[in-house]
């Protein structure tokens, strides 16, 4: 387990270990990992985990210098703890979605659920608590690039089995016959399907499918949840579809996350 002790701060820096040397000698383009974190000894665990895989790793031990980092150099995928000094990583996170959509894995400390809500609304794609095993946490990155870059026009169409959600015409077919969805019910169809592997908070897909004056009728989603699971043929209790995030939000299952 790796586990967050108070550190000291550092220059931003870049790794290039051997295993990134060799990578760029065999003609591979190396994939980059910002962490921004002011946690020395946390920094340099993730730092050798990160590169012993042929990753390069950009570090930074404040808000202020990670921000620099990710307007200057094509990284991949931010880690980024909540808890630093001076900007904190939630104004850190906003201020880097004004410019990038990279994304973004949250470290911290804060188990509690209103902490991880602000993160994922304020933009973050995940995130995992302190402290917290290196190989989930590699296991997440790995998802992370699986999923990234996404085109910003999207799929035209989904399929999983039997279901066939065609995005550009928006309709629905289950087992070659059609589905019949409300507007609602497609756009908060659309909005899952569209972010596949992304925990979507209840805020965010309230305001995304019924506008800014429904932030907090959590309920209201879970009926339109529902009755999208009951028309899709999933079932809450093993669900192959959309995945429940208790407290938080929903996900669209990934396809690289089904058995």
């Amino acid at each position: 387990m790796v586990r967050g002790d108070t550190g000291g701060w550092r220059n931003a820096r870049v790794l290039r270990a051997g295993s990134q040397r060799g990578a760029a000698a065999r003609g591979r383009a190396l994939t980059t990992i910002l962490i921004v974190e002011d946690d020395a000894p946390l920094r340099r665990a993730l730092r050798m985990a990160l590169g012993a895989r042929d990753l390069q790793v950009v570090e930074a031990s404040s808000g202020e210098e990670g921000l620099a980092l990710a307007a200057a150099r094509q990284v991949e995928v931010v880690l980024l703890d909540l808890g630093l000094p001076g900007m904190d990583g939630l104004k850190t996170l906003t201020e880097l979605r004004r410019f990038s959509e990279v994304p973004v894995i949250v470290l911290t400390a804060r188990d509690q659920q209103h902490d991880k809500v602000s993160a994922l609304d304020a933009g973050a794609d995940d995130y995992v608590t302190k402290p917290f095993d290196v190989e989930e946490l590699l296991a997440r990155v790995r998802a992370t690039l699986r999923r990234s870059p996404t085109p910003k026009s999207g799929p035209t169409s989904v399929r999983h089995g039997e279901l066939v959600i065609d995005l550009e015409n928006r309709h629905v077919m289950l087992a070659g016959m059609p589905v019949h969805l409300t507007k609602t019910e497609l756009s908060l169809l659309e909005t899952l399907v569209t972010n596949p592997g992304k925990l979507l908070t209840h805020e965010y897909l309230l305001k995304r499918v019924w506008g800014p004056a429904y932030g907090t009728e959590s309920n209201y989603l879970r009926v339109y949840i529902r009755q999208l699971r009951q028309k899709l043929g999933d079932d809450a209790a093993g669900p192959r579809l959309i995945l429940t995030e208790p407290g938080i939000g929903y996900r669209w299952i990934a396809d690289d996350e089904r058995s």
